[in-house]
């Protein structure tokens, strides 16, 4: 079997809409209120203080992406690095302790969002019905062509950033600087607090990068991609927690389920109401279909690599996509969304991806030392080891402060996937 199979179509632009895309989801719709409560005014620190944290991150990911270029992302990565063990586990977290649980919720999400115009979306048969015509639609779009599968979603992304940016262009004559003012002081403890939920929000530069062997020229596209992708994030981030705290002030902790829906309302109405709500439901479209064309991906390296069953490895003679890895995902997603039992298990999500993320600083260093692969000019994070090692800090430092039912969660997740793999390989050796 070859190593490679799928077609480089990828660039800068495609990389970076791709990360804008799966970063802004739903959060970013809910969380100026939740972060103000904690901060007032001064939560911009929390969102500084994130995104320098997601550069550093982003960092790690431009220098071991532009080293391991083949299908995978993360989980190539730490293989790569690691091993084939550590290698099964980062495989099996991101595609389903990340993403999967991730899509049901999204998926059951965006049904609830539609309610507001129709009713059917609350009732059993027409959610299902529902599930299954967005499951099927992305499932399509991915097998046909990963060209297509990019333009969608930017084209998702374009649609889903114009009310963010129109809310923020026009937001800002309504803002009231009374309401900017500081009336709580930041402390390392209340930016602690704020920042482990808001990183949360921060969270989708892992997803792209699964695409790792369909981007041209990686050594080139991948620093760029993450660098304007995170940047743009950034900035449409703290301009929404600007807008919304300087036009609601101290009632903007009132509106938790849906702050932005409040400042649109303020700016035009209801009619504001109904463009922010069609923005939410693009968003949570776009971040699904951005789930759906890379997440296989990981299960596809894992087959190429032995990981995983060798069917997820083939790919579709005529349009060279990973087909059965797309369909076997997808109606995995139609299911755990149908029957909504993920809700129980969604919170292994967060902590799983904070794994991940560590998981590909520690193999930034490894690859450090090992050298590139090839004898190729790759880029390499100035400074040495010091931003990877500072980065494992402070997502350790995040990882102290997870709960004790998240951090048991994730331990049985880990045994169980631990089991499998020891099994299977005894399995394999008797055999």
């Amino acid at each position: 079997m070859e190593k490679e199979k799928l077609k480089r179509e990828i660039g800068v632009l495609s990389l970076s809409l791709a990360i804008i895309n799966m970063t802004i989801g739903t959060g970013i719709f809910i969380i100026p209120a939740i972060i103000s409560e904690n901060l007032g005014a001064a939560a911009i620190v929390a969102y500084i203080f994130c995104g320098i944290l997601m550069f550093l991150i982003a960092l790690c990911f431009a220098e071991v992406g532009s080293k391991v270029t083949s299908n995978g992302g993360t989980y190539t990565y730490i293989e790569t690095a690691f091993g084939p063990f550590p290698g099964f586990i980062a495989n099996n977290l991101f595609w389903f302790g990340t993403a999967m649980l991730s899509d049901a919720a999204v998926a059951n999400g965006l049904a609830d969002t539609l309610k507001y115009f129709s009713p059917l979306f609350g009732t059993e048969l027409y959610r299902i019905l529902f599930f299954v015509f967005i499951f099927g639609i992305l499932a399509l779009i991915n097998i046909r062509s990963t060209k297509n599968s990019m333009k969608f979603i930017e084209l998702t992304t374009f649609v889903k950033l114009i009310p963010l940016i129109l809310l923020i262009v026009i937001g800002t004559s309504f803002i009231s600087s009374e309401n900017l003012v500081w009336t709580i002081t930041p402390t390392v403890g209340n930016i602690g607090n704020a920042s482990l939920l808001l990183i949360f929000a921060f969270f989708g530069v892992e997803y792209p990068m699964a695409n790792s062997g369909e981007i041209k020229n990686a050594k080139r596209t991948i620093p760029l991609g993450i660098f304007f992708g995170i940047s743009a994030v950034l900035i449409i981030y703290i301009s929404i927690q600007v807008v919304t705290q300087g036009v609601l002030g101290n009632t903007l902790v009132s509106h938790k389920d849906a702050p932005l829906g409040a400042v649109a309302e303020i700016i035009a109405g209801k009619s504001g109401i109904i463009i922010m709500i069609i923005a939410i439901a693009i968003s949570m479209f776009g971040n699904l279909g951005g789930s759906i064309f890379s997440t296989p991906r990981v299960l596809y390296a894992g087959a190429q690599d032995s990981l995983m069953p060798k069917v997820f490895g083939k790919v579709h003679t005529k349009y060279l996509t990973p087909y059965i890895a797309i369909l076997f995902y997808t109606v995995l997603g139609l299911l755990f969304a149908s029957i909504g039992g993920f809700k129980q298990l969604a919170i292994i999500s967060g902590a799983s991806t904070l794994l991940i993320y560590l998981g590909v600083i520690l193999a930034t260093i490894k690859l450090r030392k090992r050298g590139s692969p090839t004898l190729e000019k790759t880029f390499q994070i100035p400074g040495g080891i010091i931003i990877p090692l500072l980065t494992v800090g402070v997502i350790l430092w995040l990882l102290s402060n997870l709960s004790r039912l998240e951090i048991i969660s994730l331990m049985i997740f880990i045994v169980v996937f631990t089991l499998i793999y020891f099994s299977t390989k005894l399995v394999r050796k008797n055999l």
